[in-house]
């Protein structure tokens, strides 16, 4: 995917719902009876310390309306999962402190049928993203020299993007709050084709940069690269990072960043793509370690919690100090404009804080939330509001699909109306079907029928080069040509004739799901082909985006 639940849209590769925001200033309920002023209209207006903290009042009392919503959310879940063909979710809500809801349903694996449980791990995706912002709230709370101002050369300085005032100036905050002018899928292209994140972060200095604090470029890597700065600061791997400064602290026991200690959970979510209408089938592992900060988090609905609880008790965990409520504050207060803006004179604008969307409810509350998705297989959505101390959090184990983004919609709405004020469970699967769909220049494309032949073989097998990807090694064997890209090759496919020099492929990974195809377009010197442009390579997955010149390949040898 970030927001109020009901104004969602995912980006591939570790997906973010965008929300409408509104500024927060709105801490945990403490329990005491809001004051509400009472008009001749019938409506009630809960009054804050501050006239910004004013909200429409719920329909019935808070307790009333969040135990009606609860005891909904079993037939919510079930319609959701039998309307879609999603496989599996796990639920859970916290209220004023407690975790009062707690459940899993479907099945985890399609291939076995083992049921999901309340122990089950799924991967969250995007949902990391929430998590590693409170992992650098706490390590700025033990650390009185580390600040979100702080630049992040001053913890790598050997990395580099390709502006040098930027790479000199860019925050930890403007990583954070995707506001660095990396562009949507920057770095994401060498993560499908298997990099690790060291040979990503070393490579980013030559991904062209959108207008720096301008504009909201939503990017896996910029996180990333904000995390990996705090862990560096402190002379640790991320995952030790997260494991000392938030996981083990709240007991969030199935929670990891790293992939292989997901696969080794016994009890886990596996993942399914959407291969037709209500179909989904267990075709794809997605190993996001590369991005762990971003979207390589997995984890349960009763860990998730664990963070929700603290989260909502101001950074109070047990009731004594955790994170610094001012540096929690600062992290969900509002950074980016995401969107709203432009489009009519009655559409809010939206807002990003550092690692999250902030947002507001219909009546008026601040709404804290973040989505989650991988096109091969995952979808997950955490919604707090602060006002009524009250979060929910959907897991699940297939494609984005709208499901966890509809069921939080509908029991929002149960809390505040006491019904749905939109069919939700209609339109968000509607939002969400083009996030199964295939990517690639020739999609949906036939090779022309007056196409020219393509030379022999032997023309084309070589080594291309580029300073971002590698090596591109083309051979051939039993008259197939073969493509390798990747650490020692690993990513291959087959090349096949089109038209003339220009040959076609199937790009695979997170942002090329089954369908897709793109073309390789050789240049030719008289009789020698010189050099190659993968187009898929070539321009990132948001769309708008020009070719970024990325994928442009000069024969090596």
């Amino acid at each position: 995917m970030t927001s109020s639940s009901t104004n969602t849209g995912v980006v591939r590769g570790g997906a973010v719902a965008a929300a409408v925001a509104l500024s927060l200033g709105i801490t945990a309920c403490t329990g005491e009876a809001p004051e509400e002023a009472s008009f001749s209209s019938g409506v009630p207006v809960v009054l804050g310390d501050e006239p910004s903290q004013d909200a429409v009042g719920l329909y019935t009392d808070r307790d009333a309306a969040v135990a009606a919503a609860v005891d909904a959310l079993p037939e919510l879940v079930e319609k959701a999962l039998e309307q879609t063909g999603v496989p599996g979710a796990s639920v859970a809500v916290v209220s004023n402190g407690e975790v009062v809801f707690e459940e899993g349903y479907g099945v985890r694996d399609v291939t076995t049928d083992e049921p999901v449980d309340v122990d089950t791990v799924f991967p969250i995706a995007s949902l990391s993203k929430p998590l590693s912002s409170s992992i650098v709230a706490k390590a700025i709370t033990e650390d009185a020299e580390l600040s979100w101002e702080d630049p992040v050369v001053e913890y790598l300085p050997g990395f580099a993007l390709n502006d040098p005032y930027v790479t000199e100036h860019a925050k930890i905050a403007d990583f954070f709050s995707h506001r660095t002018g990396i562009p949507t899928g920057g770095g994401d292209d060498l993560e499908d084709v298997g990099f690790d994140v060291e040979y990503i972060m070393s490579r980013m200095g030559q991904i062209p940069l959108a207008s720096f604090r301008d504009t909201y470029q939503y990017s896996n890597f910029g996180l990333t690269v904000g995390g990996e700065a705090v862990a560096a600061s402190r002379g640790q791997t991320w995952a030790e990072t997260a494991q000392e400064l938030l996981f083990e602290p709240l007991g969030m026991t199935s929670t990891t960043t790293v992939h292989d200690e997901y696969l080794a959970a016994d009890d886990r979510a596996a993942m399914h793509a959407r291969t037709g209408e209500g179909q989904y089938e267990q075709l794809f592992d997605r190993d996001a370690d590369a991005e762990a900060p971003a979207g390589g988090v997995a984890s349960t609905a009763g860990d998730i919690a664990k963070w929700m609880t603290m989260v909502l008790a101001d950074g109070e965990v047990d009731g004594q100090a955790f994170i610094d409520p001012l540096v929690l504050a600062k992290t969900y207060s509002a950074h980016s404009i995401t969107g709203g803006d432009a489009k009519n004179l009655t559409s809010r604008t939206s807002h990003y804080g550092f690692g999250t969307n902030v947002g507001a409810t219909v009546t008026g509350r601040v709404s804290i939330s973040h989505s989650g998705a991988f096109g091969w297989g995952t979808a997950t959505n955490a919604t707090m509001i602060p006002d009524l101390d009250l979060g929910i959090v959907v897991l699940t184990n297939g494609a984005p699909s709208g499901v966890p983004e509809a069921i939080v919609s509908e029991f929002v709405d149960l809390v505040q109306f006491g019904e749905e004020t939109r069919p939700w469970l209609d339109l968000w699967p509607s939002v969400f079907a083009h996030f199964s769909d295939p990517a690639g220049d020739l999609v949906g494309e036939t090779a022309p029928a007056d196409a020219a032949p393509a030379g022999p073989s032997s023309d084309y097998v070589g080594t291309y080069a580029s300073p971002y990807f590698g090596d591109f090694v083309v051979t051939e064997a039993n008259g197939t040509l073969t493509g390798a890209l990747g650490p020692d090759g690993g990513y291959t496919f087959e090349l096949d004739p089109w038209d003339g020099d220009t040959l076609s492929f199937v790009p695979t990974g997170e942002n090329a799901l089954p369908g897709s195809l793109s073309s390789a377009v050789f240049v030719r010197d008289g009789d020698r082909i010189t050099g190659v442009t993968l187009t898929y390579f070539n321009t990132f997955p948001a769309p708008g985006q020009e070719p970024n010149g990325l994928g442009v390949f000069t024969r090596a040898g």
